[in-house]
């Protein structure tokens, strides 16, 4: 692999501030905050660490308020750049952001829920769960609870996962679907599973890396939670594994339809599948002889074909810009057409976020093969 070309890559984006959002709390910020986490863990450079703090120390004021942060919004992705608030307290030991990550929790303790005890997306989509919305919420409560809680959020959590893969993953595939609507409703889900048409790679990705990052942050003593959680991962990314394109390893944008005219292979959720991948056989929930492969070749893969020059500089290609899931009717639908339609990008922060996060995992997983041992 050309490791050299990544690296440059991620160099220059990490040297541009205005990769960020610097006047909204948003989470695809968020996304590059992990990955910034993840690469610091693996390379131990300090830019990395500024980074963050960085970041956060823009956000957060004195009182522990986060600028343009509304929880009476009750979105789940803005629960997300939490975890650099905890990498800062940490860190820094600022008290200030101990109260920023208080008014998260805040949020959570008070989201909406559907009847069978998950969250709601946001506020403006009632009892709607989508899979996203594991990844922006729960690696930040599973973190928050082993590190500094009681373990007492570890039921709801775990709970929340195998809601999901009750009412959201499909018998014959093993594919989970982007949206379920508790109450089967809204104009995009069927009438009798309430699950949306459609298998959205990048939500697939965000499912698996939830899973995966919470499996991580999880006290090794709970034994039943740590093997239900684990048993789901392996089984969620097997049938992931089904639909990869042979001859690169990515996936496509509907992951199960390869056959149609303009589906594409997609960046972002292609890279976190190589990302549990590396991250499962460093934590022993997958066996390195038979995963390994699959992970190397996509992220191969994404190095090769996927950074380009553009404007004499190295860019990302094959993003999908944003995909949801209405509010609206007329829109976001869930069809195959809907999620084909939205535009294909250069340098989308969840597509970066993604690669940077598969080549973090590779290091570790390098590191920990060797008999490295790199504390949390």
């Amino acid at each position: 692999m050309n490791l050299d070309k990544l690296e440059r890559y991620i160099d220059l984006f990490y040297s541009e501030p205005q990769r960020i959002s610097w006047d909204k709390w948003n989470y695809a910020d968020g996304c590059l905050m992990v990955a910034a986490q993840q690469l610091y863990r693996a390379t131990g450079k300090e830019k990395f660490r500024e980074y963050i703090l960085h970041y956060t120390d823009s956000y957060v004021t004195a009182d522990g308020g986060i600028r343009t942060y509304k929880g009476e919004d009750y979105k789940l992705d803005d629960v997300l750049p939490g975890r650099a608030l905890l990498f800062a307290w940490k860190e820094t030991g600022e008290e200030r952001y101990r109260l920023a990550i208080e008014r998260l929790l805040k949020q959570l303790e008070e989201q909406p829920r559907t009847s069978g005890g998950n969250y709601w997306h946001k506020k403006i989509y009632p009892n709607q769960v989508w899979l996203d919305g594991l990844f922006m919420a729960q690696p930040f409560r599973m973190a928050y609870d082993t590190r500094y809680g009681k373990k007492e959020l570890y039921p709801d959590i775990c709970s929340q996962f195998a809601n999901v893969r009750k009412y959201m993953r499909d018998e014959k595939s093993g594919l989970y679907y982007h949206g379920y609507d508790d109450s089967k409703t809204i104009f995009w889900a069927d009438p009798v599973s309430g699950c949306s048409a459609n298998f959205w790679l990048r939500a697939i990705g965000w499912y698996l890396v939830a899973l995966a990052d919470t499996i991580e942050e999880m006290d090794r003593s709970v034994y039943d939670y740590m093997r239900g959680m684990q048993d789901q991962f392996k089984e969620s990314l097997t049938a992931l594994l089904a639909y990869r394109d042979p001859q690169t390893g990515l996936f496509y944008q509907v992951v199960d339809r390869a056959d149609l005219k303009g589906n594409y292979l997609e960046t972002s959720g292609s890279a976190m599948a190589a990302a549990v991948i590396f991250k499962g056989c460093r934590l022993g929930l997958l066996l390195g002889e038979k995963y390994l492969p699959y992970a190397e070749q996509i992220l191969n893969s994404l190095i090769e074909d996927r950074i380009r020059e553009k404007d004499g500089k190295p860019a990302l290609a094959g993003t999908c810009a944003v995909a949801g899931l209405g509010p609206e009717p007329g829109r976001r639908d869930g069809t195959v057409g809907y999620y084909l339609s939205e535009p294909v990008v250069y340098d989308d922060n969840k597509g970066a976020a993604a690669l940077f996060m598969a080549y973090a995992q590779y290091l570790l997983y390098k590191q920990w093969e060797v008999g490295e041992r790199w504390k949390r």
